[in-house]
Formats: C-alpha cells, structure tokens, sequence
C-alpha cells in the first residue's frame, strides 16, 4: 500500500491549510494507505542561496527533509493562496529539497519516482485555484506526475472543521477523499 506525505505550505499554527493537510492524511488512513502528516515549521531553513549552499552545504533541516520524502512513495501538498501565487516558504522548501548532497546524487532525487496531489482551503470562493495551478505547474516542469484532480475548498475557515479535524462540509469532504484516493490508487499503480 502506498506510503503518503502530507504537508501543507504554512508554517502558521493555526493554518487552515495544515487542518486540510492533516484531514487528508486522516483519509489516507481510513483508505488503507500509510500516511505522515509534517509540519513545515519544524524545518527552518535560510532563504536559498546559491553561494550559501557551495560555501556550507545543505543545512540539516534540508537533509532531515529530503530524507522524509525519500522514504514516501507520495506526496500531498495542502497550498495556501498569497496575491494568486503559492507561498514563498513552499517555493523555498521545494527548491532546498531538490538540492544534492553529494556529487553522485543527481538534482530533484528526493523527487524521483513521486506522485504528487495538490489542495488549498481558502476562505475565498475560488478555492485557491490560481495558487495550485502555478504550484502544478511548477511541479510538472520538474518533471513529476500531479493527480488531475484537486481539492478546492472554498469558503473555508477554521470552523469548516470538526473536533476531530475532518472536514464538516458533505461535499467538500467527499472532494478531498478522491483526491486522496486518486493519489492512492495512482501511487499504488505506479509502484508495483
């Protein structure tokens, strides 16, 4: 059974993003799947830098990092909308991770062989859909498969939520479990 991540691109306590994050790992969970829930903020890492890289290498949050995603099969990114894009704190995760550690490694390694799916609470209607297509297609030019479908919950806020952290709306409920199960079933094909 497929081996999940599910992170969200907010490092704020109270992310409405990292509730959507943690209700999908739930899902995964009930659909039979292996699934890790982190948290962003437990892996600061400095604003990328090219020369700050050759002159330290990859901090150790990187390293920690990397070898998480190494260790999933794939991966569910809950995205926050800012001013229409994805998070800068995303961005600099993605592009620290894709980093190598040795000479031998190649870029994008902690990448390889990933499935990715993609979600974003909003407390706008849309949704966050201009965010997830920017982070998809950011994700599609380094050459990884994203699930076609994606959560859009629109008009979200904290109380959109039950006690036990699922979604309370039917039907956004019903959204978010074929987006989790769409990346089961294609993770599972894809490692057999």
């Amino acid at each position: 059974m497929a081996k999940l991540l599910f992170l969200a691109g907010s490092a704020r306590k109270d992310s409405i993003n990292k509730k959507l994050a943690q209700a999908a790992a739930q899902t995964a969970k009930t659909l039979g799947a292996e699934a890790t829930f982190i948290d962003l903020a437990d892996y600061e890492m400095p604003l990328y830098n090219q020369d700050s890289e050759a002159a330290n290498g990859l901090p150790e949050s990187v390293k920690a990092l990397k070898k998480v995603f190494q260790e999933h099969d794939g991966v569910f990114i809950a995205s926050p909308e800012y001013n229409g894009g994805f998070s800068a704190l995303l961005k600099n995760t993605m592009d620290w991770v894709s980093r190598k550690e040795t000479p031998e490694e190649g870029f994008l390694s902690a990448y390889q062989g990933k499935v990715f799916a993609l979600g974003c609470a909003s407390p706008g209607a849309a949704g966050g859909v201009r965010g997830l297509m920017l982070l998809r297609g950011m994700i599609t030019n380094m050459g990884f498969m994203t699930v076609p479908a994606q959560a859009t919950i629109g008009g979200c806020s904290a109380d959109s939520f039950t006690t036990e952290g699922l979604l309370q709306n039917e039907d956004q409920s019903n959204l978010l479990k074929n987006v989790v199960t769409k990346l089961i079933d294609v993770t599972n094909a894809l490692n057999k």
